[in-house]
């Protein structure tokens, strides 16, 4: 990748949300913010391999975007509308890093009740951190052509409603936050999915964001101490393009900045007395995290963490985990009868269930079944580090 590119590349990672939801906010177009800022993308690949990089490569694509935008509304402004252009409130030489931070108003616009409720978390995902439609189709397991149509929609209903980009009061602002949070937390699973450095940062900003926004509100700062767990582990999750479980992690390569901070968020949190969702996964993350100071996992801790989840928030992934923190506490067959008690709920194409199938196969000594699901787990994932350690599993069962 060439100099250019790479700068391009950076500062589209570092600074696309900040950027967007800057230029959306000042005219209410998110589609049009879009837009020019993609044109002005295009602009740096093709003047910065002649005349350089800039110093201030933000400065410079937000000066190109909002060009694009002045341009574009004169042209609406002159042949379709008779009104004129919003001014753009900021100085040619305005420095990107001296811009106000909108992306929580942005996230708070896609939360709006005018919108669908289920296109929520996935326009904050495609508006505030850039990810495109397939992808998000792909997380939410629908089809990206309709998906895509629905986003463009959603985008002009924004800008037709003229929904203003500002905090709401304290009435709206808890339901819309709920919304914020749960884009946070799909931020958080992507990363988690197919780890990069610009998701992972961007949901831990984003929730240390809501948690100053909301210093009251417990399931804010849940979140927050969730992601920061998770993201303390990233150097020791993929080891040589090899999945490591989160109990086989070299503690030695977990960020103990982070999982301070996770610490201080949680226990303001549960101080509250209002367990939710995102405080009871976040202790789970907790239980793990006192492995480097204990030596050993609290599986029965879990069990109990793992019990109340299932009790706020039921899903097909905690009850996959609940069979196998039981697998662990109770023995193999206790696993795998809680398995076969959730089948019903969890459904057959659930890769986690076929795995978390063959680990307690493997441990009750049922070869040739737990070779079969090691099969049908690794049939369904492309995930290269999940496969390769879900291989390796599979080849220890032959010693």
């Amino acid at each position: 990748m060439s100099q250019t590119a790479r700068a391009a590349e950076r500062a589209a990672r570092d600074s696309y949300g900040r950027l967007l939801a800057f230029l959306a906010a000042r005219t209410g177009d998110i589609a049009l913010a879009e837009d020019a800022l993609a044109e002005a993308f295009a602009a740096a690949l093709t003047h910065w391999p002649t005349r350089g990089v800039p110093d201030t490569p933000d400065a410079w694509l937000l000066r190109v975007a909002r060009n694009s935008m002045t341009d574009r509304q004169r042209h609406i402004a002159r042949f379709h509308s008779p009104e004129e252009p919003p001014e753009m409130a900021a100085p040619d030489n305005t420095e990107a890093d001296a811009l106000p931070d909108d992306r929580l108003a942005l996230l708070l616009v896609c939360a709006h009740p005018a919108i669908a409720r289920d296109l929520h978390t996935p326009l904050m995902l495609q508006t505030v951190l850039g990810l495109d439609a397939a992808t998000i189709a792909d997380v939410f397991m629908v089809s990206a052509p309709a998906l895509a149509k629905r986003l463009v929609r959603a985008k002009s209903k924004v800008r037709d409603a003229r929904i203003p980009f500002v905090i709401p009061g304290p009435d709206a602002l808890p339901e819309r936050a709920e919304a914020v949070m749960e884009a946070v937390y799909a931020a958080h699973t992507v990363d988690w999915l197919a780890p990069l450095d610009m998701m992972g940062g961007e949901a831990l900003y984003l929730a240390e964001l809501l948690a100053r926004l909301l210093p009251d509100l417990p399931e804010a700062r849940g979140l927050a101490a969730l992601i920061a767990y998770g993201h303390a582990r990233r150097a020791a999750r993929v080891v040589d393009d090899v999945l490591v479980p989160t109990d086989q992690q070299d503690v030695a390569l977990w960020d103990a900045d982070l999982w301070r901070y996770g610490d201080q968020h949680l226990t303001a949190a549960l101080a509250h007395a209002a367990p939710g969702r995102f405080q009871i996964e976040a202790a789970i993350q907790q239980v793990h995290m006192a492995r480097a100071a204990t030596g050993a996992t609290d599986w029965t801790a879990l069990n109990k963490l793992y019990f109340a989840l299932l009790q706020v928030a039921p899903s097909a992934g905690a009850l996959v985990a609940q069979a196998v923190v039981t697998g662990k506490v109770h023995g193999s067959a206790a696993g795998l009868a809680a398995l076969d008690a959730a089948a019903g709920s969890i459904g057959a194409e659930v890769q986690a269930m076929w795995a978390a199938r063959a680990d307690l196969l493997a441990e009750a000594g049922e070869v040739a079944q737990a070779r079969a699901a090691y099969d049908q787990a690794i049939s369904l994932t492309q995930d290269v580090p999940l496969v390769r350690f879900l291989q390796a599993r599979r080849a220890a069962l032959n010693g």
